[in-house]
């Protein structure tokens, strides 16, 4: 246990908003800590990427703050998690109070995705990589997945599932971005272009503005604002690779780690996780991920039973870039009791998974309600 706690939560608007960067984090910002019954002069602690070089910086001047801890720390989608651990640390060595943790991005209004990574001269990207043109991020995953697929004797239908329910949560979630548009069949899936073989562009997660953000503070000053707080317990990182050419084994990622060091850290087991949210950035993404923080065994993961992405993942709910703050969120609202259709009954304990790269970066963070 940290004695750190979670006490506000948002989302900025999402889908396709029209809305700047500064705009949508200030949304973000706002509406989390009027979630926490807190306002801005309260906070003294601020993390985020995704705007600038000084994303920290920039943020704190659009707002009218000066913090005394900052982090812009980017791990791609791992780093949130990340952000919490170092926030806990902060707020328990006495660095700061109150931390706000927001990211959003307009990608969708700005049609700014990228298929490419940047490959510096001399690596071993640029001599096995690079000369194959792969698209990045998909092309690795997708390596992955065949890889996986071969091992375990799949196919490409297996995988299929994992985006039909996927988009079958995302319609008990009236923000997601596919909600109300009906359920996918495995067929469609499977029809789907072609965009980096196995995966297909249903197997792809979305493009979309949006974001969120989190507020936290001490656990013994939570219990005097506003939502019940929801504990950190444990946290965990791991870093391995940056290209596949360094990848030691493409089906044994850092969340093995991560996970492993998050749980160590809470006393916990996976048997006492209620709802997981994981990054799913593909649905490669999910079965490898769930077995690699131990609620399946190798090969397993697509017939895991522990409850995940319930809002409907960066797959069928929100993918502004980068999803991590957005678990966090949805991790947060199951842990009080607020979502509704797709709350998951009883549920006292979460883990949010986060993943940068190309597999590259890892994060674990498990939450608990508070007691």
């Amino acid at each position: 246990m940290t004695g750190v706690a979670i006490v506000g939560a948002a989302e900025c608007d999402l889908g396709r908003t029209g809305r700047s960067i500064l705009e949508l984090q200030t949304q973000a910002v706002t509406r989390a800590l009027a979630d926490a019954g807190l306002h801005l002069r309260d906070v003294d602690g601020l993390a985020t990427n995704g705007i600038s070089r000084f994303s920290a910086t920039q943020l704190a001047d659009y707002l009218g703050l000066q913090p005394a801890w900052c982090d812009s720390t980017f791990a791609g989608g791992a780093v949130f998690p990340m952000y919490v651990a170092r926030a806990a640390q902060a707020i328990t060595a006495g660095q700061c109070s109150t931390v706000v943790i927001s990211y959003a991005n307009d990608q969708r209004s700005a049609r700014s995705r990228k298929l490419t990574g940047i490959v510096e001269e001399g690596t071993p990207e640029a001599a096995f990589e690079a000369p194959y043109r792969p698209l990045y991020p998909i092309s690795y995953y997708a390596m992955v997945a065949q890889r996986y697929l071969h091992t375990y004797g799949l196919d490409r239908a297996g995988l299929a599932i994992v985006a039909v329910a996927a988009r079958e949560r995302a319609q008990r979630n009236p923000v997601a971005w596919t909600y109300g548009k009906g359920p996918l069949t495995v067929d469609e899936v499977l029809a789907a272009p072609m965009i980096s073989t196995p995966l297909g562009a249903l197997d792809c997660c979305l493009v979309t503005d949006g974001g969120g953000a989190i507020v936290l503070t001490s656990l013994a000053r939570a219990r005097d604002l506003r939502r019940p707080p929801v504990e950190v317990l444990g946290y965990g990182e791991a870093i391995t690779h940056t290209g596949m050419a360094t990848a030691p084994d493409l089906l044994r990622t850092g969340a093995i780690d991560s996970g492993r060091r998050a749980f160590a850290r809470a006393g916990m087991r996976p048997a006492d996780i209620d709802v997981v949210q994981l990054y799913d950035s593909f649905t490669i993404s999910v079965p490898l991920g769930l077995e690699a923080l131990g609620f399946a065994a190798p090969g397993e993961g697509l017939a895991a039973t522990v409850p995940h992405n319930t809002g409907g993942g960066g797959l069928a709910y929100c993918h502004p870039g980068q999803l991590g703050v957005l678990l966090l969120v949805e991790a947060v609202r199951q842990l009080r009791g607020e979502c509704g259709d797709r709350q998951v009954p009883g549920a006292r304990t979460a883990l949010v998974h986060g993943t940068g790269g190309i597999f590259s970066s890892h994060a674990t963070v498990i939450l608990e309600a508070d007691r």
